[in-house]
């Protein structure tokens, strides 16, 4: 590879980058194309791995589920892909369990069962207004948006319908998308209501101040019009892995650990700078989030021009932290109903104001509870400002992309009962901080309201906040058009044959259909 000339280089190697290689791969079967990804493996924010002695459960410490009845993009690629894949390889989805009745939610030290949101509106611990009082989190939000866009709730709408309506919608004589979504909803619903929202919705950035036309139909979308969530049965990560081996089986090429220190371009040429070599490439594509382009732009004149799209978003962190028990013993921590049978908690998440937020009750590979045995939560998916809990627990981040650095050894990294690695298994990258592990197990000990909880077995977690992904998702700027960002992006410079592409600039942020979204209008400019 060293001082090579070649057509493509795409920089990423996540959803995004490894589609557009495998079509582009496709379409020019003689054209050179590689894909640099700069980590040590493919999908990106997608990464499924294993836990120590539980074979028949993945954790996702990326991306974990797709929205069948709202997503075409994702849905159509499985297929396909799947069209193609032998039996035994057939990328397999389960219905992925949420919010269950029976579960817990723990708000301003009040214990309530999700279902008591509508059953038992009196024990909510907020101050809701008459007319919010009965509904879910979700409810609540639902009908400020109905408020805010007449009509826009409406479920026989489309995606593309709704999206319309935001972007041509105003709220007090002013557009939505010059408006932030917590600015608005604060003007229909009680700053309680918000709270609640917020709390017992689960999610810090969600609700947070971006674009108000983008924020509504993403919205509604996830929590608003009866989702439909699939999970993957040998992991999410199977997808990019699948569209790499397709790549390379095309002839295109793959090199793990290759990070872009910068990229010139002369006569028509581009100039990519790497640890020792240098290449020399016909046309370039950035299958790269918002933080990631920022870290390349001191050292390329190409990005430094197009600065107002690229900061057109704002990566938001994320969050994971997966712990394995000797048996399920969330279990106890249901209830005996009127006809006397007992509700075990055995599925879909539970919720608290803690700083562990949500706690998902992780399922088998086939979607079914564990009910016995070695069993894994995942004990904290967390987001925005509630990240930085965490930090007085864990190392501090460090940039990890700048030439020649990488990720610091954790120190007292928790390990449970198993002292050496596995090579087989990806999740001792990922080990937890002891101090960290503790601090999870007293709240989950809490919101559970129990007075023992198992020791943990194994820990890992990921920040996605650390570089050069810069969070786990990307959301609209206020003020910024959106639709018109999307479509520029791609292929911002007249001339030059530079493309961008990834789930930050596109309409499903957070979302691999963004990924895919954004990678199809790209090629069809290519």
């Amino acid at each position: 590879m060293k001082n090579q000339t070649i057509d493509i280089a795409i920089v990423g190697g996540g959803v995004s980058g490894v589609y557009s290689a495998w079509k582009l791969k496709k379409k020019y079967p003689s054209k050179k194309i590689v894909v640099f990804e700069g980590g040590n493996h493919i999908g990106g924010r997608l990464l499924s791995v294993t836990p120590p002695n539980i074979p028949n459960m993945v954790a996702e410490l990326g991306g974990m589920r797709i929205l069948e009845n709202a997503q075409p993009l994702i849905v159509a690629l499985i297929k396909e892909l799947n069209a193609q894949l032998p039996q035994s390889d057939q990328i397999e989805l389960y219905d992925f369990p949420v919010d269950e009745p029976q579960n817990i939610a723990y708000l301003r030290g009040v214990y309530l069962r999700l279902a008591d949101f509508t059953t038992h509106p009196d024990k909510v611990p907020y101050k809701l207004a008459f007319l919010e009082k009965g509904d879910s989190p979700g409810t609540v939000i639902v009908n400020a948006i109905e408020q805010l866009v007449p009509g826009i709730t409406n479920p026989k709408l489309t995606e593309e319908e709704r999206r319309a309506m935001a972007r041509e919608a105003s709220f007090a004589g002013q557009p939505l998308y010059k408006q932030g979504f917590w600015n608005v909803l604060y003007r229909v619903i009680s700053g309680e209501a918000y709270q609640f929202g917020l709390d017992a919705g689960g999610y810090d950035s969600t609700l947070a101040n971006w674009n108000a036309a983008d924020a509504i139909p993403w919205f509604l979308t996830d929590f608003g019009i009866t989702p439909e969530y699939k999970g993957f049965k040998k992991g999410f990560q199977q997808v990019p892995k699948t569209l790499a081996e397709f790549f390379v089986k095309e002839g295109g090429e793959i090199k793990l650990n290759a990070k872009l220190n910068g990229f010139t371009s002369n006569n028509g040429k581009f100039h990519l700078a790497f640890d020792g070599y240098t290449v020399e490439a016909e046309s370039i594509i950035l299958a790269m989030p918002r933080r990631s382009l920022d870290l390349l732009a001191p050292d390329c004149p190409d990005l430094q021009n197009i600065q107002s799209l690229i900061k057109s978003v704002t990566p938001r962190p994320l969050f994971k932290l997966f712990t394995t028990y000797g048996n399920p013993w969330w279990l106890s921590a249901g209830y005996t109903d009127a006809t006397g049978t007992f509700v075990p908690v055995q599925s879909g998440r539970s919720v608290t104001d803690l700083p562990v937020r949500q706690t998902y009750y992780w399922p088998k590979n086939d979607g079914s509870p564990a009910t016995s045995g070695e069993s894994m939560l995942l004990a904290s998916y967390d987001d925005g400002n509630n990240i930085g809990f965490w930090d007085g627990l864990r190392p501090q981040r460090t940039s990890a992309w700048k030439k020649g650095e990488t990720l610091p050894e954790i120190a007292n990294a928790f390990e449970g009962e198993i002292t050496k690695a596995d090579p087989k298994l990806d999740w001792y990258e990922y080990k937890a901080p002891a101090p960290m592990v503790a601090e999870v197990a007293r709240q989950l000990q809490l919101m559970h309201g129990l007075s023992h909880t198992p020791v943990v077995k194994n820990a890992a977690f990921r920040d996605w906040g650390q570089d050069p992904f810069g969070g786990g998702w990307n959301s609209w700027n206020i003020g910024v058009k959106s639709w018109e960002v999307k479509d520029k992006i791609t292929h911002p410079t007249d001339g030059l044959r530079l493309f961008i592409c990834g789930e930050a600039y596109s309409d499903a942020q957070g979302w691999v259909e963004g990924a895919l979204q954004t990678a199809d209008i790209m090629l069809s400019k290519f």
